[in-house]
């Protein structure tokens, strides 16, 4: 019977450490399986991740050009017109919450409203952004669009507002 008694590691599967600088008796004596001379025989002698012996690197021989301003795109989670139709009832007041609550975006910080679709009830639908085609048939549906401001654009508008309380403050001194 097994028990935790007698629970063993599978036949060759267990391997015993290989103690290195232990003497000649150990089987891995004088180098430690270093080998007599060369740059890895001694300590620090290893060579940084990417060398290649002298030759210029792959990274240095890829030719690079441009600019990329990908890392400075907004990316909205977007929802269809069509989702719309089929989760909320007619007369529905649609936010980014409800929109989290019934699952259709995994993240409720910026949604924007896609066209693809159609709509036969009026809602009143409030996101970060609509396309022009999403707007149109809401408002053709008898429903209504409104305008969250996102974070990036709260935090703009902000600093704005703080700038021109300063400048204020300025020119009621002088």
């Amino acid at each position: 019977m097994v028990g935790l008694n007698n629970l063993r590691p599978k036949p060759g599967s267990f391997h015993k450490r290989k103690r290195l600088g232990t003497g000649q008796g150990s089987g891995h004596g004088q180098t430690s399986t270093r080998g007599q001379k060369g740059q890895n025989s001694t300590s620090g002698g290893t060579k940084r991740v990417g060398f290649e012996g002298g030759q210029t690197p792959l990274l240095r021989r890829i030719p690079k050009s441009g600019f990329s301003n990908a890392r400075f795109r907004t990316e909205y989670e977007w929802v269809n017109i069509s989702s719309l139709e089929k989760y909320f009832p007619a007369g529905a007041a649609v936010t980014p919450a409800d929109l989290l609550k019934r699952r259709l975006v995994k993240h409720d910080t910026l949604v924007k409203i896609l066209g693809n679709g159609e709509l036969t009830k009026a809602l009143n639908v409030t996101a970060h952004s609509f396309s022009k085609g999403a707007a149109e048939k809401i408002t053709k549906a008898g429903g209504k669009t409104a305008l969250l401001v996102g974070r990036k654009d709260a935090k703009f508008a902000e600093i704005k507002s703080q700038a021109a309380a300063r400048k204020k403050l300025k020119t009621e001194k002088k």
